[in-house]
């Protein structure tokens, strides 16, 4: 049999419900003229999420992972088990509009020099969410951030250019990066790029993947024909997942920018973080506080730190080949934890930007 036209790649925590809908629409999305297959990943679930789609879906490929171990490296595993010719990731709380998979593999066919690609991520009510795509970071948009312009003036791209406010996606352009939630590209350019960076244990390790494939020459571009529902768009406000998020930042700085630059635009973080928790600290009650920028603010040395490295193989080898190895220890956390590392339901339910 002649190879797969795509391998869909899902990575799943304590997500059931969400998970089989998907995987439902999913499959009634499918298309004589393009092959595809489905793999999921669970990251140690604890709600019976792997149980339930071995039962209700016994042709998607399952792989159970013993431990959580984050976004980026889930997909890895999902992608070096499969064969597809295209890999797509995407989110257990999407909901397919259509047939988002032929779309976005007619679309790369006819340009096939972008190599990377996605389409529009909705609300509910048709209305896009802005999650699809994504500038890259900048000094600037740490800045605006440590400022407040970012939050104040989110809705201009100048004051918040990571974010792409009232940016066109509803016609065919170049985008600067593109979301994990909804993903198209090449197997062959992300084996190049050695899959996604298991650093990265959540946040910034898509925009990450997008920096260094740039580098490749891939121009990433949006289809707006292929659309899927986002049910988690809204952003979350957990400071927990902000905690997550500001990791993510720190993390891909430290990968892609000089050491005064990266020590800048972490400086600029913590500054507005500082600003935040002063902020709220005087105008808000307690109790009225959406984020406890006060908490964040005290735990900045565990976030600006970033994940800590992991070695292990990376794609086109398989990760589980040999045991990963953290080479720099966790830095040590003020508090005990409140929130569960949660790759998918976090990465459904926040912006991957502190910009808030």
């Amino acid at each position: 049999m002649s190879r797969l036209d795509v391998s869909v790649v899902i990575v799943s925590y304590n997500t059931r419900e969400l998970t089989l809908r998907c995987l439902r629409e999913l499959t009634d999305s499918r298309t004589e003229d393009v092959r595809f297959d489905i793999t999921v990943v669970d990251n140690a679930s604890h709600d019976d999420s792997a149980e339930a789609i071995a039962e209700c879906f016994p042709e998607v490929r399952l792989i159970r992972l013993a431990e959580n171990v984050g976004w980026g490296r889930g997909v890895n595993r999902g992608a070096v088990a499969s064969d597809g010719e295209y890999l797509l990731l995407l989110n257990p709380d999407t909901v397919p509009v259509g047939r988002p998979v032929t779309d976005l593999l007619t679309f790369a066919r006819r340009q096939p020099e972008h190599r990377i690609y996605t389409g529009r991520t909705l609300h509910a009510n048709g209305t896009d969410d802005g999650y699809s795509c994504w500038g890259l970071p900048s000094l600037w948009s740490h800045f605006t951030f440590a400022t407040g312009l970012s939050t104040v003036f989110s809705r201009y791209h100048w004051a918040n250019p990571e974010g792409l406010p009232r940016y066109d996606r509803q016609s065919v352009r170049e985008v600067p990066a593109v979301s994990g939630c909804l993903m198209l590209i090449e197997r062959d350019l992300f084996c190049e790029l050695g899959g996604f960076d298991p650093q990265f244990f959540l946040y910034s390790d898509d925009i990450d993947l997008a920096a260094r494939a740039a580098a490749l020459g891939a121009r990433p571009i949006l289809n707006p024909d292929a659309t899927v529902i986002h049910v988690g768009g809204a952003s979350s406000s957990s400071e927990g997942q902000r905690m997550k998020i500001l990791r993510g930042k720190a993390t891909y700085v430290r990968r892609h920018w000089s050491p005064p630059r990266a020590r800048l635009g972490i400086g600029l973080l913590a500054a507005g973080v500082g600003l935040r928790a002063v902020g709220t600290t005087l105008l808000t009650s307690k109790r009225s506080r959406s984020v406890d920028w006060v908490s964040i603010w005290r735990q900045r040395h565990v976030w600006s730190a970033g994940w800590p490295q992991i070695d292990e193989p990376r794609p086109p080898q398989d990760p589980d080949l040999v045991a990963p190895q953290p080479t720099v220890p966790p830095p040590p956390v003020d508090r005990p934890a409140t929130h569960a590392a949660d790759p998918a339901a976090d990465r459904a339910g926040a912006v991957s930007r502190p910009g808030g």
